[in-house]
């Protein structure tokens, strides 16, 4: 495993581009972000020193998510932007510089290739992986502005069932922070699902020092904004991801009549 600090580059020709999209012409209101997305690792990296059983636990990735990210940019015929690389590289909803930006340590798991980097190595991997995907989700929404098209910023994402032992009751959780429009119209939605345990700013909040995405692109330019968490064990194959991806499309479909009707978009 070589150092990404011994050269002035990490990504090269044999790496694939952190940012993915999907559906880029969709003329839904909505936009989706999917942060957490993939599960690479640079080719310079080697495996971070990590086992290969823990990359694929959700240290390394949010599992599922990709799958109904997709599907349900399909169904809403809306944009989706994604993060191939995994968040042991550097977490794309972190802010730059905190300790789980690039983790020493996540949840019991030591990642060895994370020890003592050096600013370069650090500045290395947000140029060439947290600032294209960011960048990117900049000018989509700077073009959409530009065409009239209106913007609710929702960002994905999944969370294990269980973590420290404990449980976590949630079927799925809407995640925000200052937006008082769509986490409101969220709740309602699913809680009149009946069959839903759902969580408001569970298992996860949004802030400034925990989040990026939120924070930076939705409420720094006033969009219409929320995090959605789903339990990962609803998820974790085709058939649960086409229910929820499904099941999502439905309500936001509602949510985008009724945010029309109030001519909030």
């Amino acid at each position: 495993m070589s150092d990404a600090g011994d050269t002035a580059t990490l990504l090269t020709e044999a790496d694939v581009p952190p940012v993915l999209e999907f559906n880029a012409a969709g003329a839904s209101p909505f936009f989706f972000t999917c942060d957490h997305y993939g599960r690479l690792i640079p080719r310079a990296l080697g495996d971070l020193g990590v086992a290969g059983s823990e990359l694929v636990r959700h240290i390394a990735w949010d599992i599922g998510i990709a799958g109904v990210a997709e599907l349900l940019s399909k169904e809403m015929n809306a944009h989706l932007i994604a993060q191939r690389y995994s968040r042991l590289v550097i977490d794309c909803n972190r802010p730059p510089g905190v300790a789980s930006s690039i983790p020493v340590i996540s949840e019991a798991t030591v990642i060895p290739g994370n020890e003592g980097l050096d600013p370069e190595a650090k500045e290395i991997r947000r140029r060439e992986i947290f600032d294209p995907y960011h960048r990117r989700i900049d000018a989509i929404i700077d073009a959409r502005e530009q065409k009239g098209q209106p913007t609710v910023l929702v960002a994905l994402h999944s969370f294990t069932p269980v973590y420290a032992g404990i449980a976590r009751p949630w079927h799925i959780g809407t995640l925000y922070h200052r937006d008082r429009t769509l986490p409101p119209l969220l709740l309602q939605h699913l809680r009149a699902e009946g069959d839903l345990v759902v969580g408001d700013n569970e298992p996860y909040a949004v802030s400034d020092t925990t989040d990026y995405g939120i924070p930076v692109h939705g409420e720094m330019r006033g969009l219409i904004n929320t995090g959605i968490e789903i339990r990962q064990d609803l998820i974790g194959d085709q058939s649960g991801q086409e229910q929820w991806a499904e099941r999502l499309a439905r309500i936001l479909k509602a949510i985008e009549e009724t945010l029309r009707m109030e001519m909030v978009i």
